[in-house]
This record gives structure tokens, C-alpha cells and sequence, in this order.
């Protein structure tokens, strides 16, 4: 059964079940009608030996039988009447039948079917008074009930046969058009987890067995075609993050290979990598919580301007080369967020490394309590960020009007700190208005 498939074991089952129900009817049926014929034959017979009892009269002690034209019981001629072991009355009738006649003479009320006479015999005592003068036997042919019984045998194997046949088709043509849509379905999202994730099978809500199933493989897909979309952000995140340390890492490395130079400049350069190699490892830990957090992991807590001032710290190099004042407002009382210190850092560097890119002469950093949650606020005196492009920023791949013109970054940045502050129920935008650029970050309190 298990080499079969699903459609033809079902069909076996159904059909063997079908079978075995029928056999049972057609079985019972039988049985029952048996009974019924058996139970009408023996009713005739007593009925006849009753109208025959009628018929008895005794003349001078002699037993005698009246004549009567409407004679039940002479119909088929099975009627024998005795007066002690001598026949009063007798058919004409085989010599078996007549000896088992015989045989009942003089005997209690009793059935006895004659072998190979297909005749039932009954005889009951005749009783006149309070004496018994004699013995009635009539006899009864079973050859209408035994061809109603094989009649009904014939019939009801015949029906079941076709309602067999019939049920057979059915589930067949059923089980066939049924499965039909689940192999197609399943032959489709074979080629679409291979080819293409986007496509879906779409039957709306569900209301049956095929449509929940539809359901179901749709948000397989779905969660599918979400993993390998969180696979291909995560790689473009990781480069973005990891091309700019590792460039300075290589242009250090290169700088102090191109000569000799003294253990005070070598000292620099390490200490230089170093801070771009703890720059790496803040990157992979920081994605490596997001990733975490996504699959719901425990969060971590840490000191909401604790947070700030490390990122600025991150961003002095660059403040300090475009003689940016940088500076990190510290709230009136602690705050602490409920994330992990390297992933708030992620969130908030690549926000200040906009503003000191495009700032004038001041970036500033300010902490707020705000319904639950910690507020940052990052405004610098540049460009700022035009209407059209609040929301476009934050695609991945799409950099702002300035951002384009001056050909740095790869639009990458700002599109990680919103998924970054997202999967820790945060939050990243850029707001309008006011003399420069301002982006806030919502992340939740601790």
C-alpha cells in the first residue's frame, strides 16, 4: 500500500469499504427475508391445519372429515387426517411424503421438512371434547418461498454490484478531480520556490480543505521569499557596513607598508586599525543582534546618551575634518533604552555620519522621554531633506538630491537604521521644515 499513491489507496479504501457495506446489507437482507418466508410458510401451514380441524366430525366414535367445496387446505392436496394409525384422509402423493405423514401420526403439534420433497409438514392433534381422536397433518410447499428467496438473493447481488460499480466511478472521477488542483498546486510552488518567490496562488479566504491549503502554501512562500529577502539585506548590509572600516584598515595597512617608518607612526597606524577592526566587530555584533531580535530573542538594555556619545565619539574624525561642532545633550535624568548598546550604536552612527556629511558649521544630538519610548533627535545646519524625499531616503539603494551629487555612500545607510530600529520596535524618520536636516529615532525604553 505504501508504494501506491495517495489517490489510489484512498480509492482501494473507499471502494473495500463500500464492498464490505453492502456485502453486510445484501448478508442481513437476506437473512431477514429468510426468516420472514420461514416464519409465512409455518403461518400457512397452521392456518390450513386449523381450517382442516373445522372440518372434523365423529359419527358413532368414528372420526370423519365434512366436505367443503372452498377446502383451504385441499388447494395443493397436502392433507392427511388419522384416527389412531389408520388414514381417514390422504392425498395422492410420493411414498416419502406419505410415510412421513405417517410418522406424525399420533405425535405432538411439529414441523418436519421432507428431504428432497421441498414440502413442509405440520401435524396437530384432534381433539374432540376432551379426547384425542385422531391427528391432522397438512402439508406445505416450500418451492414459491425457496424461488422468492433466490429471486431476492439474485436481485439484491445484482444491486449491490452496481452500486458498487457505481460508487467505484464516483470515487474515482472525485478522488481524481479533487487531487487534481493539490498536485497542480504543489508542481506550481515547486517551480516558483525555484524561479520566482513573488507569484502566489491567491484563492482569497479560505472556506475548504484545497483552499486552506492554498492559504497555507501561500504564506509558505511568503515566509520563503521573507528569509531570502532578510538574507539578501543582511549580505548588502553587511558590505555596506563593513566597506568603510575595511577600506581604512587597507589604505593604513598600504600607507605604512610604502616605506619604513618609525615605531611612532607604525604605533599609530595599529591603533588606527585597531579602532577600525573594534568598528568591524561593533558592525557584525550589532547586525548579529537585529538578526536576533527579528527572530525574537531577549532584548538587552543600555544607557540611552551612553549610546550618543560613543556614536559621536565614532563620528569625531569626520566632524573634526569638516570643523563641525559636535555635540551630544545630555537628558536631565538617565535614560535607558531597551536595546543592545552595539545595535543602538548602529542605529544612530549612520544618521550622524548624514548630518556631519552635509552639515555647516553644528550637528546636535538631543534625548527626550516621549509616551513609553526614548526619542533622539539628530539636526545639523545642512540642505536639509526636501518633502519629496522623506520617505525615499530610507529605500535601500536611493540616496537624497545631495547624496547623489557628491557620489559618496552607497544609499544603504539610512535604509539599515530604519530596519534596525524597526525590529526592536523602533522607529526612523526624517522631518521637515526647520533650517537644516532633522531625522528621529524612537526606540523603546528599558
Amino acid at each position: 500500500m505504501r508504494r501506491l499513491g495517495i489517490r489510489r489507496r484512498l480509492f482501494l479504501v473507499v471502494v473495500a469499504t463500500v464492498a464490505g457495506a453492502i456485502a453486510a446489507l445484501v448478508l442481513g437482507f437476506n437473512v431477514i427475508l429468510g426468516h420472514t418466508l420461514d416464519r409465512d410458510s409455518r403461518d400457512l401451514a397452521r392456518t390450513r391445519a386449523t381450517a382442516q380441524l373445522d372440518l372434523l366430525t365423529t359419527r358413532n366414535g368414528r372420526l370423519s372429515v365434512r366436505e367443503s367445496p372452498d377446502d383451504a387446505a385441499a388447494a395443493d392436496g397436502f392433507v392427511w387426517v388419522f384416527s389412531g394409525g389408520t388414514a381417514v384422509e390422504q392425498p395422492r402423493s410420493a411414498r416419502r411424503l406419505d410415510a412421513a405423514a405417517r410418522s406424525l401420526a399420533g405425535g405432538p403439534r411439529r414441523f418436519l421438512d421432507v428431504p428432497s420433497t421441498n414440502v413442509r409438514l405440520y401435524s396437530v392433534p384432534a381433539v374432540v371434547g376432551s379426547r384425542r381422536v385422531g391427528t391432522v397433518v397438512v402439508g406445505v410447499s416450500l418451492a414459491p418461498y425457496e424461488e422468492t428467496r433466490n429471486l431476492a438473493l439474485v436481485a439484491s447481488l445484482a444491486f449491490g454490484g452496481i452500486v458498487l460499480l457505481l460508487v467505484a466511478a464516483a470515487a474515482r472521477w472525485l478522488l481524481g478531480s479533487s487531487l487534481r488542483p493539490v498536485r497542480r498546486m504543489t508542481r506550481q510552488a515547486a517551480a516558483w520556490s525555484e524561479q520566482d518567490l513573488d507569484n502566489r496562488f491567491g484563492l482569497g479566504e479560505p472556506h475548504d480543505e484545497l483552499t486552506e491549503l492554498a492559504a497555507t502554501l501561500d504564506q509558505l512562500l511568503d515566509r520563503l521569499a521573507a528569509g531570502l529577502r532578510r538574507e539578501q539585506r543582511f549580505s548588502a548590509e553587511l558590505s555596506h557596513e563593513l566597506r568603510t572600516p575595511l577600506s581604512r584598515v587597507r589604505a593604513e595597512s598600504e600607507l605604512v607598508l610604502r616605506r619604513e617608518r618609525s615605531p611612532e607612526e607604525y604605533r599609530r597606524a595599529l591603533e588606527l586599525i585597531n579602532r577600525n577592526a573594534a568598528q568591524l566587530t561593533r558592525t557584525v555584533d550589532a547586525l548579529m543582534a537585529a538578526a536576533r531580535h527579528e527572530a525574537g530573542s531577549e532584548r538587552g538594555t543600555a544607557d540611552a546618551y551612553a549610546i550618543a556619545a560613543d556614536t559621536a565619539s565614532g563620528c569625531a574624525e569626520l566632524a573634526s575634518q569638516r570643523e563641525l561642532e559636535l555635540r551630544v545633550e545630555p537628558p536631565r535624568s538617565p535614560i535607558r533604552v531597551g536595546v543592545d548598546p552595539d545595535l543602538g550604536e548602529r542605529i544612530l552612527q549612520p544618521l550622524l555620519d548624514n548630518a556631519c556629511r552635509y552639515g555647516a558649521r553644528a550637528v546636535s544630538v538631543r534625548i527626550e522621554r516621549a509616551n513609553g519610548a526614548v526619542r533622539y533627535k539628530i539636526d545639523d545646519d545642512g540642505p536639509g531633506v526636501g518633502s519629496a524625499e522623506l520617505d525615499r531616503i530610507f529605500e535601500p539603494g536611493v540616496r537624497g538630491v545631495e547624496g547623489a551629487r557628491d557620489g559618496e555612500g552607497a544609499g544603504l545607510g539610512l535604509a539599515l537604521a530604519r530596519r534596525l530600529a524597526r525590529s526592536v520596535s523602533g522607529e526612523v524618520v526624517a522631518v521637515p521644515g526647520g533650517s537644516g536636516g532633522r531625522f528621529v529615532v524612537t526606540l523603546p525604553r528599558a
